[in-house]
């Protein structure tokens, strides 16, 4: 249901929250129509918090501050978290009608009475944040981020370019050991084929040699033999 008496600031109360020191925050409440608008404030746990007012009369058009105080906590909830809510009641009165003349019936339901309600959650805040860091920190921190960019970006850009020299050389390396594995492979085999010509050609010699010594024996030995007949006949 949407409030059409009051406008209710913020939508949420922001507490701030410190052990053992308490606390105090505010509501604004905005008349938005052209009727005097009172209003109402409960809590579900009101021995913990201190309203100021709890009740009164927004003038037509006009707007009433309210002040929560809270008690000085004793120790941190859980998760640092808050169930404590907050109600508040509006309803138009008459011309005429005092602070004093609210009553908690007036915001009962009865036949042609509007009574809205809006809900509250307590949202507890640092009740000490951390200091804006000053103009002169934040351009100093934005040039040393800028400066590690551009370092980190020179180091990206050098990297690529080792591996785009590294890439071509290392396959030159590769090709031209592969070409002088296969010169040393061609010249030991051509030595190799050498070494075999050379000794099918002392074989040959060798060979060559043996027939003609034999033919030189047998021709000699055929001297003598007839040297030795004829020897005989005479």
């Amino acid at each position: 249901m949407s409030n059409t008496l009051l406008r209710i600031y913020p939508s949420e109360l922001k507490m701030p929250f410190e052990l053992k020191k308490s606390n105090s925050g505010c509501i604004e409440l905005v008349n938005k129509t052209d009727e005097r608008v009172a209003f109402k404030v409960k809590t579900t746990n009101p021995k913990k918090y201190a309203v100021r007012p709890t009740s009164g009369i927004v003038p037509p058009g006009g707007s009433c501050g309210i002040t929560i105080t809270m008690q000085a906590p004793k120790e941190i909830p859980q998760d640092y978290q808050c169930k404590d809510k907050f109600l508040i009641q509006s309803v138009v009165v008459q011309e005429g009608v005092t602070h004093k003349d609210i009553v908690p019936e007036m915001f009962g339901r009865a036949p042609g009475r509007v009574v809205e309600e809006f809900k509250l959650r307590v949202v507890y805040i640092p009740a000490n944040p951390p200091s804006p860091v000053p103009e002169g920190d934040e351009e100093e921190i934005a040039d040393m981020e800028v400066d590690h960019e551009v370092f980190r970006q020179s180091m990206i850009d050098a990297a690529s370019r080792q591996e785009y020299a590294s890439g071509p050389q290392a396959s030159h390396d590769e090709d031209a050991s592969t070409v002088k594995s296969e010169v040393v492979k061609y010249v030991a085999e051509n030595k190799k084929l050498q070494q075999e010509l050379e000794r099918l050609s002392e074989r040959r010699q060798s060979l060559r040699g043996f027939s003609q010594t034999f033919v030189l024996f047998v021709f000699m030995l055929s001297v003598l033999v007839g040297y030795w007949m004829t020897g005989r006949r005479v």
